[in-house]
């Protein structure tokens, strides 16, 4: 509301001065040159009024800025008879900031996007019937009804056998995603296929989207240390324009050309290219699902050196995948995991659900298990189909069927190894991993050629699993068996060497991330203890979305610059020229206008930014249980 106010004033600023400068030309140009200047200075007042205010508004909180320079340019038009001149610098000015609004408005149009999308009410299923209630009202476990072009309003499970989401407004990602009967579907996507019911996970507050929109909140909100230091440049542009303006005065003794020298120095290119151009480049990396909390972490991400990966659902996905299944006896490998992902169903261990969704994925139908006794941490007894079925540990399956534990140093260092017994004998072993993550080399690759001098690996695993993972990315070095505390003292050494970038998906990495320079959470849907700490947050779990951000950070910073070095440039060149007398006060306004205009249309450059973007298919859809694992856990 306060916003649509402050538009609305400088919209009635803007048309006052313009009204003023046009019906003056009009009386000038008819022969009536006195009441021509009464209406020129009728609408340089107002302007002038209010830049006044701005300019005390922002003495009280230390603010020294160069609508100074504005201020003083309007006044000594005034004083010395060149209210023509005056009247075009009003319009100059309320027509900039008119055009500042206008541009960051554009700017914004992927992150109000964003926010715009926020559904209002939901429909649920209840005692055989639909009822629609307000999002407050949803709790975990309702049973809701996502209709076809709806907004998904929390995050949930896919009730249904299928879906078909759209989530290119969250993760650019420009085809719908198919989403299996148990899959996690994320709040604020769109409903691309028939109408689906989703079993809700978190209430609303809680979900991702409403994360996403405080985080938008606070980036649009925020303001960049460079923005900060035009704020500093402005001092000494102020400077050397009075100086400029006292001395062409001193030397000719012709008062209108230090009013020409006053005019033709505007604010703009400073004030408005900077803010435009991030504010630009934040919309930017929004819509390919990096969401930047500010401007400020913008600019420090276009100036990282050094990148500190988490491994464990960073480099890594994060959850088990069936690499094998060894059978014994005989049993159908497909037996074995049917019957394995069955008595799954009733443990939330995230190797067991990650053995339930292997199952579903293959097309099996799991029956419900039934006098199911979990033994946390060791396994799962219980009977499936009117068989005793036991899956869990290698040691703690063999001790239940009176066997003794297998030689099994064969399997790669990081595995999981899985047993399987039906009806007291040993069916079989799944061997699971956690891959790597797909596309991960070609990432690492693109973002040295990015300007990443240094890529290191943290981990608190152990050190062969680490190398095992690792081996042919290239990193410049691997640290493993690190506590989070020892995680937080490798980003302040590294930190020594230039600008760190620590990314990281769970709770253990958030001090880390809050002691880089830029901490990058994966994923919405990741810890958030990580995603409060961190100044960036990957919308898709997909970590080779860090390349585009960092490339559209360097893009919008080397925009931002450029406009300003070309605004200020051709500034200080028309200061020297209406110095020197080759530019009269209305000559220098309208010169500055241009100068204007162009460098907020080239800082708006930074919205068609094109990062590389990897050719990586979408990823498959699973069931739930994405939680990270503890390499050698077993169910």
């Amino acid at each position: 509301m306060e916003t649509t106010r402050t538009d609305r004033f400088k919209t009635a600023i803007l048309l006052i001065a313009a009204t003023g400068l046009f019906a003056g030309l009009a009386f000038y140009f008819s022969g009536r040159p006195n009441a021509a200047n009464l209406i020129w200075i009728a609408g340089v007042v107002p302007a002038l009024a209010a830049l006044v205010v701005e300019i005390l508004r922002s003495l009280r909180s230390g603010e020294v800025g160069l609508d100074i320079v504005a201020a003083l340019s309007m006044s000594a038009a005034l004083v010395f008879g060149e209210t023509l001149a005056a009247a075009v610098v009003a319009v100059m000015y309320s027509g900039g900031t008119f055009l500042e609004a206008f541009a960051e408005g554009r700017a914004r149009r992927e992150m109000h996007d964003l926010l715009s999308r926020v559904p209002r009410t939901a429909t649920r299923h209840r005692n055989g019937g639909l009822e629609e209630i307000p999002l407050d009202h949803i709790a975990p476990g309702d049973r809701l009804l996502i209709r076809q072009g709806d907004v998904v309003p929390v995050d949930g499970t896919v009730a249904s056998e299928t879906a078909f989401v759209d989530t290119s407004a969250l993760t650019g990602e420009s085809l719908p995603v198919r989403l299996a009967h148990g899959a996690e579907a994320m709040s604020g996507s769109t409903n691309a296929g028939e109408a689906f019911d989703l079993t809700a996970t978190r209430e609303a507050k809680d979900s991702t989207y409403a994360g996403i929109v405080r985080l938008v909140e606070e980036a649009q909100a925020s303001k960049a240390p460079m923005s900060r230091l035009a704020d500093r440049w402005s001092l000494g542009f102020l400077a050397v324009t009075v100086s400029t303006a006292f001395a062409a005065w001193w030397f000719t003794g012709d008062p209108i050309r230090a009013v020409a020298v006053l005019v033709v120095a505007t604010p703009c290119p400073l004030i408005l290219a900077v803010p435009v151009a991030l504010v630009a480049g934040l919309s930017r990396a929004a819509h390919f699902g990096v969401l930047i909390k500010g401007a400020g972490p913008l600019e420090t991400m276009a100036r990282i050196r050094t990148l500190i990966l988490d491994k464990t659902g960073t480099l890594t996905d994060g959850r088990p995948q069936i690499v094998s299944i060894d059978s014994h006896d005989g049993m159908a490998e497909d037996d074995i995991l049917r019957l394995a992902a069955a008595l799954d169903q009733a443990s939330k261990h995230p190797v067991a659900q990650a053995i339930v969704a292997a199952a579903k994925a293959r097309g099996f139908t799991l029956p419900v298990p039934s006098d199911v006794a979990e033994i946390p941490g060791e396994g799962v007894v219980g009977h499936v189909e009117g068989r005793k079925v036991i899956v869990g540990g290698d040691g703690f399956v063999a001790a239940r069927v009176g066997r003794q534990p297998g030689d099994h140093s064969a399997i790669a260092a990081g595995s999981v190894l899985v047993a399987v017994a039906v009806d007291g004998q040993m069916a079989g072993h799944l061997v699971m991993s956690d891959p790597l993550r797909e596309g991960a080399g070609a990432m690492l690759d693109g973002l040295r050629r990015e300007g990443i001098a240094r890529i290191l690996l943290a981990t608190g695993d152990r050190a062969d699993v680490a190398e095992r993972v690792t081996e042919g990315l290239g990193l410049d070095g691997l640290r493993a068996g690190l506590t989070p505390d020892q995680k937080v003292l490798l980003v302040l050494s590294e930190r020594k060497r230039g600008p760190v970038m620590m990314v990281g998906d769970g709770v253990n990495d958030a001090p880390a991330l809050a002691a880089a320079d830029v901490g990058v959470a994966m994923g919405a849907r990741g810890a958030a203890a990580s995603a409060e700490a961190a100044d960036v947050v990957l919308l898709v779990d997909r970590i080779d979305r860090l390349g585009p951000g960092i490339e559209i950070a360097r893009g919008a910073r080397r925009i931002a610059v450029e406009s300003v070095v070309a605004g200020i440039g051709l500034s200080v060149m028309g200061m020297i020229a209406a110095a020197f007398g080759y530019l009269t006060p209305v000559q220098g306004a309208l010169l500055q206008e241009i100068i204007d205009v162009a460098v907020i249309l080239n800082a708006l450059r930074a919205l068609r930014i094109a990062p590389h973007e990897p050719t990586i298919p979408n990823p498959k859809a699973v069931s739930s249980g994405q939680a990270d694992i503890a390499q050698g856990a077993t169910p």
